[in-house]
C-alpha cells in the first residue's frame, strides 16, 4: 500500500476526540474538497507491505488506529489490512470520504464516513448506498462551511433518518465557519446531534503535520 505517513497523537475528531491512536494516513484521494487540510496525502506515498505497516503499530503499542487519507478506500489492501488489525486486538476507526463504497468492510472496523456538503464541491461524488450499510456503531460526519450547508445537512439526517441508524456529528469547517455560530444555530434548533470540532488542530495548531 502506498503509505504517506504513520504516526501517535490524540484523535482530534469522532466520539473518540481525546483518545490516544495510532494513525496510518494513506496516500491518494479522488476528491477535492474546498476546505481539504491533507493535500499532501493527494499524491506520492511510500510502498509499505502490510507486514510493514503492522510492525510499526506493534511497535508503538497503542491499541486504537485510526485509518485515513487521502481516501483509505482506494487502496484495495485497506479491507485486509483492518481485518488483521482487529484480529490482533486493536480497535480499528477507518475515516472515509463517503465516495466508495464501506459494503466489505470488516464489521467490527467503526466507519467515520463523511457526508460531503454543496460547501465542499463534492457532494456529486457521494455514494448515498453507503447508508444501507451503516451499523450503530458507526459515526457520519458533516463539515459544515455556513449556514446552507447547515440547512441542507439537517434535512440530510432527517430526510435519511441517520439518528435511527448511527451517531451523527456536525463540525465546523475550520477558518471558515467559527464555532460558536455552528453551535448557536443547534442551540436554537434543539438538534440532536454531536457538536464535533477538530481538536487536534486547537491543540497543536492548524499547519502541523503529524498530529
Amino acid at each position: 500500500m502506498k503509505v504517506c505517513e504513520i504516526f501517535t497523537s490524540i484523535q482530534g475528531e469522532s466520539t473518540y476526540v481525546g483518545r490516544l491512536s495510532t494513525f496510518i494516513r494513506l496516500a491518494g484521494c479522488n476528491l477535492r474538497c474546498s476546505y481539504c487540510d491533507t493535500r499532501y496525502a493527494y499524491t506520492g506515498g511510500v510502498e509499505l507491505s502490510e507486514a510493514e505497516i503492522m510492525n510499526e503499530v506493534s511497535v508503538v503499542g497503542v491499541n486504537l488506529v485510526t485509518i485515513t487519507g487521502g481516501e483509505p478506500l482506494l487502496q484495495e489492501g485497506v479491507f485486509h489490512l483492518a481485518e488483521r488489525l482487529l484480529n490482533e486486538g486493536h480497535q480499528v476507526l477507518i475515516e472515509t470520504n463517503g465516495s466508495l463504497s464501506i459494503k466489505e468492510m470488516d464489521p467490527r472496523a467503526v466507519v467515520v464516513l463523511d457526508v460531503k456538503t454543496p460547501g465542499s464541491g463534492m457532494w456529486e461524488d457521494m455514494d448515498i448506498s453507503n447508508i444501507d450499510f451503516l451499523k450503530p456503531a458507526d459515526e457520519v460526519k458533516f463539515v459544515i462551511t455556513g449556514r446552507m450547508d447547515y440547512e441542507w445537512s439537517k434535512d440530510f439526517v432527517s430526510n435519511y433518518r441517520l439518528r435511527d441508524r448511527c451517531k451523527v456529528l456536525f463540525s465546523p469547517a475550520f477558518g471558515l465557519l467559527e464555532p460558536a455560530g455552528l453551535a448557536n444555530w443547534m442551540l436554537q434548533d434543539r438538534l440532536d446531534v454531536i457538536f464535533n470540532l477538530q481538536a487536534h488542530k486547537y491543540i497543536f495548531g492548524p499547519e502541523k503535520r503529524g498530529v
